[in-house]
């Protein structure tokens, strides 16, 4: 394995970085607020306990797996 590939093996696993966990989030919660429909069933309850929070229900949908959006890192050439 070459010494690049190890170097950036940990940007190269399913984890996100805050950056993009930050730009994921916050892409969703605008189209939200914009009227987009929720990507999870929420009851009332549940939407009265997140306060209708565009930014509060996108981070619940994050963690659930449920966003359609990807990522394409670029990295550096070998």
């Amino acid at each position: 394995m070459p010494k690049t590939k190890e170097k950036f093996d940990h940007i190269l696993d399913n984890r996100f970085t805050k950056f993009e966990r930050a730009r994921l989030i916050g892409s969703r919660a605008l189209q939200i607020s914009q009227g987009a429909p929720f990507l999870m069933d929420f009851s009332k309850k549940d939407l009265v306990n997140l306060n209708y929070d565009p930014i509060a229900i996108a981070k619940k949908e994050f963690e659930s797996g449920v966003l359609l959006i990807e990522i394409k890192r670029v990295l550096p050439h070998e």
